[in-house]
Formats: C-alpha cells, structure tokens, sequence
C-alpha cells in the first residue's frame, strides 16, 4: 500500500482550508432561506451538508489529534450542528487551523500503523491502516464540498475555483 507524507497531508489540509474559505465567501451571498432550502442533497440543504461535512471533520480531527473533541451530536443530527451560518463560520475556522496544525506537527512514522475506532456509521468497532484513514478524511471533505458547491451555483453564488494547483502558493 502507497505511504503518504506528511507534506502532502500539509498541502491537504491547507486546501481544505481554502476551499472552505471560498465555500464561506459564496454562501455569504446566499439567505438564510437559501442556505435552508431542501436541494435533494443527502444532509438536505447547502448549511445541513456544510454543517455534516464540519462535523465529519471534527469527529476524524478527534480520533486523530490528542486533545481534540468529538461533536455534541451523533451523525444523525450532523446537519444540525451550527444553528446559523455565523456559528457555522466561526466552527469551521477553528476546525480548519486544528487541521492545519495537526498537519504540521506529523512525522513519517506518525503516518504509519493502523487506527482503532468505534464507528456509530458502522455501529461496530473498525480498524484500518491510518494512511488510509488520513486520505478518507480529505476525499470526504472533497466530495461534500463539491456537492455544497452544486448547490451554490444552482442557487445562483458566485463560487471559486476548486483546482489544486489554483490554490495561492501551491506552485
């Protein structure tokens, strides 16, 4: 199985940062009303599905950062997690420079083993290599961002590149 490296996860968790804050900037363009409306997604809505995606992000943070703690609401509820955008907004920025930080305290080694967990998904105790984990973490955060950033461009937001290589200081 290929290895990460720890500067991969840093550029990962750096454009997970970014890509937040341009998600932020288009869905301050948006109502209340239009950041509520039941698009069909899975978690709903354009808040529901950025709510679930920050609660997926500190329930992984978590089980991955000593000293990190786990959301106050089960996965069931995870669309609900920030009642406003504001909320939502100031969650996102803590949870976003906990990742960041995360990532710039790894070593090699910190990448290799597995990671032990109960999984409430699941409903059972999982196991699995933690470069695998660790990769999990950054396509989910990717999948329900581009689903939020359907949602925006049909509900009319300006949105930003997605492009990896668009990020500032990527080259």
């Amino acid at each position: 199985m290929p290895a990460i490296t720890p500067e991969w996860v840093q550029m990962m968790a750096s454009y997970n940062r970014w890509q937040n804050e341009c998600m932020l900037e288009a869905m301050e363009s948006l109502s209340d009303a239009d950041l509520r409306k039941d698009r069909g997604a899975f978690w709903g809505s354009i808040l529901g599905t950025a709510n679930h995606l920050l609660w997926g992000d500190q329930m992984w943070l978590s089980r991955l950062s000593p000293g990190a703690t786990a959301p106050t609401v089960g996965l069931k509820d995870s669309a609900d997690l920030a009642p406003t955008l504001g909320a939502w907004e100031a969650e996102r920025f803590r949870t976003d420079g906990r990742f960041v930080l995360w990532a710039k305290e790894l070593k090699t080694v910190s990448l290799t083993g597995d990671l032990s967990w109960y999984s409430g998904a699941a409903g059972m105790e999982k196991r699995a290599p933690l470069s695998l984990i660790v990769t999990h973490v950054f396509n989910h955060q990717t999948h329900h961002r581009g689903q939020i950033h359907a949602m925006l461009t049909q509900a009319g937001a300006k949105t930003s590149d997605t492009d990896l290589f668009l990020m500032p200081g990527f080259l």
